[in-house]
């Protein structure tokens, strides 16, 4: 039987997540083929463009087995554009596109409510779970229309939960104090911290016994829309 994990207070639950492109070589690239060749479209919207890494570097798409690949990410970074995937197109989308399901950054704050299957509920709970004295399961119950729930994963200091466009963290543990920010209010009277320890702007505040983290990775998501999600977290029903 699997022990339960001690709350550590020197283990920190890592709350960035950075993707970037690769190009491999060799056997490695029959592994991309097979991963790219799962009848995923691309859309790019505008002009033509020629992307350049951080180098000023032009890059160039990857050709193998007479297929083109586009460096999707590269790309994306070097025209600061989001990159979204619409699961009913079985698309990837660079920017923005009126028939995407991307959720944007304008003012308009809409939301959605999280319908979570028995086996994702099931999951959630036995990630909490193996954290003694800290078993109680929370979980966001809305998210920004156009977003889409992926897991919730364990970490060494609590519980992630991944959205396409969005990462809410749930850990005993307050690693915002650390860092200089803005103090907001929630809607539900909670004060919460707006700091950046990195070039992703985080969001935390403290609920109940633990406190919880949002943040944007792809930076696709609003200050505004974080806050209102924050404030749909909540004990986990049955």
């Amino acid at each position: 039987m699997k022990s339960k994990k001690m709350i550590i207070a020197t283990m920190v639950f890592g709350m960035a997540v950075t993707g970037s492109a690769g190009v491999y070589a060799g056997t490695n690239m029959q592994k991309i083929s097979a991963y790219l060749n799962h009848s995923i479209g691309f859309t790019v919207n505008g002009a033509a463009y020629t992307p350049v890494d951080n180098n000023g570097k032009t890059l160039a798409p990857i050709t193998y087995n007479d297929t083109t690949y586009l460096p999707v990410r590269a790309m994306a970074d070097a025209l600061k554009v989001p990159v979204t995937f619409n699961p009913s197109t079985n698309q990837v989308i660079l920017g923005s596109s009126a028939g995407s399901a991307a959720p944007g950054n304008g003012s308009a704050v809409t939301l959605a409510t999280i319908q979570y299957s028995a086996a994702q509920k099931e999951a959630i709970t036995k990630a909490f779970s193996a954290f003694q004295g800290f078993e109680t399961a929370y979980a966001p119950m809305q998210m920004i229309s156009g977003d889409a729930f992926q897991k919730a994963a364990e970490g060494s200091d609590g519980v992630r939960f991944l959205f396409s466009h969005m990462n809410v963290d749930i850990s005993p543990r307050d690693y915002s104090y650390e860092y200089d920010g803005t103090t907001v209010k929630l809607s539900t009277g909670a004060a919460a911290k707006w700091y950046t320890p990195s070039d992703i702007p985080m969001l935390t505040f403290k609920l109940d016994d633990r406190y919880v983290t949002l943040s944007s990775p792809d930076k696709a998501l609003s200050k505004a829309q974080l806050e209102k999600v924050a404030a749909s977290v909540a004990k986990l029903s049955k």
